[in-house]
């Protein structure tokens, strides 16, 4: 699989990343295990988990997908091919959550200590913390780069101005800073208003930002769980409108010439686009892990890119309707 360089950092990653959210809890161990093989044995080197996952799910209290991952890697041996994110922030079961030194620190060692590794690859901050300094997270973070304990550093679920704060100190002060941020992203446009919770979108203004400091951007919730290709998933709330079936009909159009499946061209829009998204794939049966990852065979044409990325915006003349 194609390798690429995260933002201006050493660490190299294949061009698709495997989502674990519900490895080890709803996925059982064994399927778990089977699907990272399929991952893995196709090429694919990058794996995003996070200490919290899957804490909501019934039975589960956190660290269910680390702690897999950490035994599959010590059961193939392979931990030195592949590359680790995990995160941190969320509260869960014996974790109160948030961003200050000690929490960061504590939560450091046991993602370590789950995945049965030294170093942790990526390690993001997962969702914001405003009762702590941002200059006491970003010295806690890099300590631990210090430490050897991670390598880069990643935002996840904060806001622009938050990322543009942080890097701003690190950069004054020497600081380890953000290298990668992962949002939440899919072909199909929130609404105005939208509510995602603590999930925060890629917007327009998040692609310039990364795009002019050379900050890699990662997507979670690319397929809205099976709302592109399942009869029995309706498009949420959060998107569905005249603009969602405007953008669904090119999407159709467009999967129809190229012979793809919709899933497919979403991921292929998403790497082709400027500045190209990386995706996190998942799937809990090995055909849809094998769907998303003959993604990367699919090349769309310019006008393929420009149809599905001006589908549903009033400002843009569309010729492609000539």
């Amino acid at each position: 699989m194609e390798q690429q360089q995260l933002g201006n950092t050493n660490v190299t990653v294949s061009a698709l990343c495997y989502g674990t959210d519900l490895i080890g809890s709803r996925v059982d161990e064994a399927q778990s295990h089977a699907l990272l093989d399929v991952f893995a044995d196709r090429g694919g080197t990058f794996i995003d988990t996070g200490n919290f996952y899957a804490s909501w799910y019934p039975g589960c209290v956190g660290g269910e997908s680390e702690s897999t991952i950490g035994r599959w890697m010590a059961a193939r041996g392979n931990r030195s091919r592949m590359v680790l994110s995990t995160k941190l922030g969320f509260d869960y079961p014996g974790c109160k959550g948030g961003l200050n030194a000690s929490e960061i620190e504590s939560e450091c060692n046991k993602s370590l200590q789950r995945l049965q590794t030294d170093c942790i690859d990526v390690y993001y901050a997962h969702r914001d913390d405003f009762e702590t300094p941002v200059a006491e997270t970003m010295e806690a973070f890099h300590r631990l780069v210090n430490a050897g304990k991670v390598r880069i550093l990643g935002a996840s679920n904060l806001w622009l101005w938050r990322v543009a704060e942080a890097n701003m100190l690190a950069e004054l002060h020497g600081l380890t800073k953000y290298s990668v941020v992962e949002q939440r992203y899919t072909y199909l446009r929130p609404r105005h208003g939208a509510d995602f919770g603590p999930q925060i979108c890629i917007t327009e203004d998040m692609k310039r930002f990364c795009a002019h400091h050379n900050l890699s951007l990662i997507a979670y919730s690319i397929l809205l769980q099976g709302a592109y290709s399942r009869d029995d998933r309706p498009v949420p709330a959060q998107f569905a409108g005249p603009e969602a079936d405007e953008r669904l009909a090119a999407l159709q159009s467009v999967a129809s010439e190229t012979g793809a499946t919709v899933n497919q061209v979403i991921i292929a829009w998403m790497r082709q686009s400027d500045p190209p998204v990386l995706p996190i794939i998942g799937g809990s049966k090995e055909a849809q892990v094998l769907e998303n990852l003959a993604a990367l065979d699919v090349t769309l044409s310019e006008t393929q890119m420009e149809h599905l990325t001006d589908a549903g915006n009033p400002n843009v003349k569309k010729a492609w309707l000539r």
